[in-house]
């Protein structure tokens, strides 16, 4: 790395990164968001409208955050898995330009780690 021009910390994030614009269409991904996506074509998927990809109930949800630059976050369990999805407005010069989805894959034991209890304990 020659300057922070080429600092390009999404690559290797282990969390699964995509991004979308006002559209809902599919603009990045890093490698983790391929990678998850692979079965649906990974890359490829990039310019892809996200309506094509999800349920329409899906839509509607992915419609109403977009219309309204609000996001969504929650944990999904499969039973195999537990993955904590975060979809949030991003801004480009002020201006709302889409959504970004972060998919962080959990531990299967998850500590909760309380600050400021009353036992004194804090981290």
């Amino acid at each position: 790395m020659n300057s922070r021009q080429d600092f390009d910390w999404t690559g290797d994030y282990p969390a699964a990164i995509t991004v979308c614009d006002r559209q809902g269409t599919i603009i990045a991904m890093n490698r983790a968001a391929a990678e998850n996506f692979r079965r649906y074509g990974g890359r490829k998927l990039i310019g892809r409208s996200l309506y094509a990809c999800h349920s329409a109930a899906s839509g509607k949800t992915i419609r109403r955050m977009l219309e309204q630059e609000e996001g969504s976050t929650y944990i999904t369990d499969n039973g195999r898995r537990k993955r904590l999805v975060q979809q949030v407005p991003w801004y480009r010069h002020g201006s709302f330009a889409g959504l970004v989805e972060t998919i962080i894959d959990l531990p299967a034991e998850l500590p909760v780690r309380r600050r400021g209890q009353a036992n004194g304990e804090s981290e």
